[in-house]
């Protein structure tokens, strides 16, 4: 506005200054007031250009609202744009990606109170902002978005246990998403994503929940100290029958043959360690003596 003004008193300036170069005394008046009417028509011409010059900012879409016919059902682009100056002003809105955070209340299935913490990525339909600005305004978080998050996690959580929200969560995150982008398409805002950042349960629950995975894990443990128990006792028996059926080739091994063998090679070695002197005492009247009977001869 600055701007048009200085444009519109430089204007002024210019046409006085034509007007006092004019050297005849009997036309300077009628100078003076052309010099005035050109700058004051060019006042308002550079007025009602700049007036009808528009620039959207990127990201952004434009709504036209005419003070006689109301919202127009036309979407300014990015870049300049033409409207009708002093009529139509314009009214600019964002259609970017934008990111917004609830906390909803709600019941599990087994009636236990949740507190579901959601993120959503979502962005008004670029080709419906009149729409969006003349139904929903502005405020389309609070109108639309946040009450919209709230049915859609009471919806979801209602068909879950309080333990299936927390192992099912990607399923449960799917049914809030599913319910959500329903929703917030009529009003014709675009869902992009949906995240689940937090559950939050009673403090009495989140002890039952701990108290669980401890028995789990401790039931988990003495299976597993069993099963080692078990694999313990198979190793022994197994080593048990391999002795068992070791010692029964042994008996089977020997045999009458065998043990004179024997009895022979400890004589052999008796009288090799023999240093030629008989014994000064002895028991009785006997006599040392090698055994040396025959061994029987093997019939064929």
């Amino acid at each position: 506005m600055f701007t048009v003004l200085a444009v519109i008193g430089m204007i002024v300036w210019i046409g006085l200054k034509v007007a006092e170069k004019a050297t005849d005394d009997l036309v300077i008046a009628p100078r003076v007031f052309t010099g005035l009417f050109w700058g004051t028509l060019g006042a308002v011409v550079l007025s009602l250009l700049s007036s009808s010059i528009v620039v959207v900012q990127g990201g952004y879409r434009g709504v036209i609202f005419d003070r006689v016919r109301g919202i127009r059902p036309v979407v300014l682009a990015e870049g300049l744009n033409l409207i009708t100056p002093y009529i139509q002003t314009v009214v600019q809105m964002e259609v970017r990606v934008q990111k917004d955070e609830t906390t909803a209340e709600s019941a599990s299935k087994d009636l236990q109170d949740v507190h579901t913490r959601v993120a959503v990525n979502f962005h008004p339909v670029p080709e419906m902002i009149p729409v969006i600005y003349q139904t929903v305004g502005l405020g389309y978080l609070g109108k639309v978005v946040h009450p919209a998050v709230q049915e859609a996690v009471k919806s979801a959580t209602a068909r879950f246990t309080a333990e299936e929200l927390i192992t099912r969560r990607e399923e449960v995150k799917n049914q809030i998403q599913s319910h959500l982008a329903t929703t917030l398409a009529t009003s014709n805002l675009r869902l992009i994503q949906t995240y689940i950042t937090d559950f939050k349960f009673s403090a009495g629950f989140t002890q039952a929940i701990e108290s669980k995975q401890v028995a789990e894990q401790q039931a988990l443990k003495a299976k597993r100290d069993l099963d080692r128990i078990r694999v313990e006792a198979e190793q022994k028996i197994a080593s048990a029958r391999a002795e068992a059926e070791s010692l029964k080739m042994q008996r089977e091994a020997i045999t009458p043959n065998l043990i004179r063998l024997r009895s022979i090679d400890a004589q052999r070695l008796a009288i090799e360690k023999w240093n030629g002197v008989l014994p000064v005492q002895m028991l009785g009247n006997a006599v040392p003596f090698l055994n040396v009977a025959p061994i029987p001869k093997k019939e064929d």
